[in-house]
């Protein structure tokens, strides 16, 4: 590699870092909290996704529940998503239990809180009721730590920025 070609690398590499370092200060960690309540029958399906304002499906955040052929269930997360797999690749991880609490950490661009978005899960269990929906929570800094309660296998749901 001569001085030209390694001046050349070293100035596309800082201007990369530019470009991406800023993108990544507008970004924070998010923890998603949902705790389970106590049912009998089967490991809850959750799917966690964002919506904006108008409740329009944004993108998918987590997916508990590794069988595909149960995502038809999670309704309104399927719908938006349209089940794409790139959607949810990565982001997937085992059904949730009975009582059980699943904790995601996920990033998020600042721009999102308080811009009208909302966190929403759709949770389902086999030979058991869907909940489209079920919760649906404004993502906001005041309603951060603040637990939710769901309508149908969710007893509670948060998130801390």
């Amino acid at each position: 590699m001569n001085i030209f070609t390694l001046n050349k690398f070293t100035a596309a590499l800082a201007l990369a870092s530019a470009i991406s370092l800023p993108s990544l200060a507008q970004a924070r960690e998010v923890t998603l909290n949902t705790q389970l309540q106590s049912y009998g029958g089967n490991d809850a399906y959750l799917a966690l996704y964002l919506t904006d304002s108008n409740g329009q499906y944004q993108s998918t955040l987590w997916v508990a529940g590794k069988k595909a052929k149960y995502y038809k269930h999670l309704r309104d997360w399927a719908r938006g998503s349209g089940m794409d797999r790139a959607a949810f690749d990565g982001v997937t991880g085992a059904s949730v239990g009975s009582g059980n609490t699943l904790t995601v950490k996920v990033e998020l661009a600042d721009s999102l809180i308080d811009a009208g978005y909302q966190i929403r899960i759709d949770s389902a269990a086999e030979n058991q009721r869907d909940y489209r929906a079920e919760v649906i929570v404004p993502l906001t800094l005041q309603g951060a730590g603040k637990p939710t309660s769901g309508t149908g296998y969710i007893e509670t749901f948060s998130y801390d920025l």
